[in-house]
């Protein structure tokens, strides 16, 4: 078996990456580091044979998506567009990462049924990619998988995402953050990496799925635990209390349907991950 994989090597890419090679199975990398674009038209020109598509590559940071919306639209439809093409022409199947789509919750935990309801552009740009995906596999019989990861994190991220934005912040004495409140379901890279993997040989021709780890926390709870392991003093946080545009209170994953389908489950306790990701960062910065 052959596996392509766009953004292979960004923060998700590169675990997914390594975890296959453990696996032995024979990677295409695409990505604009190594001069495919897939937002180009003919980007898959010259690429070998490949039976499955793992498309990771686009824009992610939500923020970003309210200033470059153009940008967010162009590279998550548009690449995904190509991808589907090319899966077509090559009788390839695609797993698409898609994003959290729900919107303010109506119930939790959140399962696949639960209503649409985008809130931000990048948001947006992943369920037309949804509909994209959808219809290749109603028109043109292309097997489609789509994944719905919620908040991943793990060693590497982006400084910009929420946990490195809050442990980079620890060698200085004081975390400075916005809203307390709002509460996530946070799943480790790895966890999301096994999912991937279980799903390449799943027979399905069509199907979506949550990933995420069943409970919530809250950037509170992500305080508390680095202030009882001493990462942090007790009048060391600040919270402005300002409250983003259409931030939504609370998300919890329904997992069951990956369990019932492909026996996953997360493996990775959130405490224990958020508490070796800030002693490394610790470490790091005091051998600078």
């Amino acid at each position: 078996m052959t596996i392509a994989v766009t953004g292979h090597t960004g923060f998700i890419g590169q675990y997914l990456v390594s975890a296959l090679k453990n696996e032995g199975i024979s990677i295409i990398g695409l990505a604009r580091s190594n001069g495919i674009d897939i937002t180009r038209p003919n980007a898959f020109d010259g690429i070998g044979h490949f039976d499955v598509l793992i498309h990771l590559a686009g824009q992610s940071f939500v923020p970003l998506s309210f200033k470059t919306p153009a940008l967010f639209y162009n590279d998550n439809f548009i690449g995904t567009l190509h991808c589907l093409e090319a899966c077509r022409e090559k009788n390839a199947k695609i797993i698409f990462l898609s994003s959290y789509v729900y919107g303010q919750p109506q119930h939790l935990p959140i399962s696949e049924t639960h209503p649409i309801s985008p809130t931000n552009p990048y948001m947006s740009s992943k369920y037309l990619s949804e509909q994209l995906c959808q219809s290749y596999y109603r028109d043109f019989n292309v097997p489609v998988c789509i994944i719905r990861p919620f908040n991943v994190y793990g060693k590497g991220q982006g400084d910009h995402f929420l946990i490195p934005t809050i442990v980079n912040q620890l060698p200085t004495g004081q975390v400075k953050l916005q809203d307390p409140t709002p509460r996530r379901d946070f799943i480790h890279v790895m966890d999301l990496v096994d999912a991937i993997i279980k799903l390449i040989d799943f027979k399905s021709h069509h199907s979506i799925y949550n990933i995420g780890s069943g409970v919530s926390t809250s950037i509170g709870d992500i305080i508390a635990v680095l202030k009882s392991n001493l990462f942090i003093g007790e009048k060391q946080v600040f919270f402005s209390n300002e409250k983003r545009a259409n931030e939504v209170n609370e998300t919890r994953a329904d997992i069951s349907k990956a369990w019932e389908d492909i026996k996953w489950q997360p493996k990775r306790i959130f405490e224990d991950e958020l508490v070796e990701i800030a002693s490394d960062t610790m470490i790091n910065k005091h051998s600078v």
